[in-house]
């Protein structure tokens, strides 16, 4: 596929910041798990739902820094960018790829 990659160095430099600028939510997303796989049963539903609403969060960040980029962007790279955006923030962040939207 002709410009494949092309978008490899811009997607790695954002998720970079992302992580930079966001350790703070991610570190949340991360006790939040914990707290849930903690949890006695009877709070377990509400420490999950906690943990959902931190990982929407994270991913919505990471899906308006995708679209801000992509934007001004012609709509054939628009699709190549947003797709190699999705695929590298998938393997980086697992958690939130079902959340990207």
């Amino acid at each position: 596929m002709i410009g494949r990659g092309r978008f490899k160095a811009i997607v790695k430099t954002q998720l970079d910041l992302f992580e930079q600028e966001h350790s703070d939510l991610l570190a949340a997303c991360d006790a939040a798990e914990a707290a849930y796989n903690a949890a006695p049963r009877e709070e377990a539903e509400e420490r999950y739902g906690d943990y959902l609403d931190l990982l929407e969060s994270a991913a919505e960040v990471l899906a308006d820094m995708r679209d801000r980029y992509a934007r001004p962007l012609e709509e054939s790279l628009d699709d190549e960018y947003t797709a190699a955006f999705d695929r590298a923030a998938s393997r980086r962040y697992p958690r939130l790829a079902p959340h990207l939207g």
